[in-house]
């Protein structure tokens, strides 16, 4: 779980000239964001720790973790949101976790495509 450590640690919504992504310019908002989207990392160590963490416990999280965002989401530039959901995916990969179950999707676009049935469903 270092590694959820470690992303809580990073500088997150500030310009990155890498991407050409100019960043928060407001520091408190900055600081905002960065609480909610570190709770959501919070919230994966919780499902990593406990009793037989699922695919859907993490989705939920992700649920949970994006509706913190519901206040200030007017607030946010596309590519505000997009760097939000780029966070998301971060927790994603260090967890193993392949789907959001389409909450990435709906909290971008408003809407998400349904889940491919598995093989034998």
């Amino acid at each position: 779980m270092t590694e959820l450590e470690e992303f809580k640690k990073k500088e997150k919504f500030a310009k990155d000239s890498t991407s050409f992504y100019t960043g928060v310019a407001d520091p408190k908002m900055r600081t905002v964001l960065t609480d909610k989207i570190n709770k959501a990392a919070d919230d994966f160590k919780a499902v990593a720790e406990g009793e037989s963490p699922t695919a859907k416990k993490y989705q939920d999280m992700i649920k949970i973790g994006l509706s913190r965002f519901s206040d200030v989401k007017m607030d946010l530039d596309t590519e505000d949101r997009e760097r939000l959901c780029g966070y998301f995916e971060e927790l994603m990969d260090i967890v193993g976790l392949e789907s959001s179950g389409g909450h990435l999707m709906m909290f971008m676009y408003g809407f998400s495509l349904p889940e491919s049935p598995k093989s034998g469903e």
